[in-house]
């Protein structure tokens, strides 16, 4: 982000978000909602090596995370969940923040970027606060869902008049 509303894409999810990998880690931990707090908190307790689970290495500077919900997965149906969901959890989030942080510091080395900000919900985890010490971040209790910071950020942009709006197309893609 060069200055406000002033931005480009570099990189982007090819499945699904950080955040939502968290949810969907806690669902399969069966770990309540937020599941990005949930794992945080419980993942205190636990051993962040007692799994590897694995970091994709997807081309540019995109993520993915599916590979490593499907590793929590086949570790969860191996059993024994009660014994072992505060290491699972502290694994799975353990790969999550070193898949976020890798790229993002590679951006940030290939941009020649001198800050970092992390925003959202998954700004919250106090492992990956701890990985990006130098990074901007909100308070805690601004680190809320993306769509809320989306909102506010139409603030900033020219209003498009009704019934204008009604035109604009709405659907996924990549960049």
């Amino acid at each position: 982000m060069q200055e406000r509303g002033a931005f480009r894409a570099i990189g982007t999810t090819i499945d699904d978000a950080a955040g939502e990998a968290f949810d969907k880690g806690a669902r399969l931990l069966g770990l309540g909602y937020p599941g990005g707090a949930e794992i945080d908190r419980l993942a205190r307790e636990g051993d962040p090596e007692a799994h590897a689970f694995p970091v994709a290495r997807v081309p540019g500077l995109d993520f993915s995370f599916s590979g490593v919900k499907t590793a929590l997965l086949y570790e969860v149906r191996k059993g024994n969940l009660e014994e072992r969901r505060a290491d699972l959890a502290a694994s799975y989030q353990r790969a999550i923040v070193r898949a976020l942080t890798q790229r993002t510091l590679q951006a940030a080395e290939e941009l020649g970027a001198d800050r970092i900000a992390i925003v959202g919900g998954v700004a919250a985890n106090s492992e990956l606060r701890a990985a990006l010490p130098d990074a901007v971040a909100p308070p805690l209790e601004l680190c809320t869902d993306n769509a809320a910071m989306i909102a506010s950020a139409a603030r900033f942009v020219e209003a498009i008049p009704p019934p204008g709006y009604l035109a604009l197309d709405a659907y996924a893609s990549v960049s």
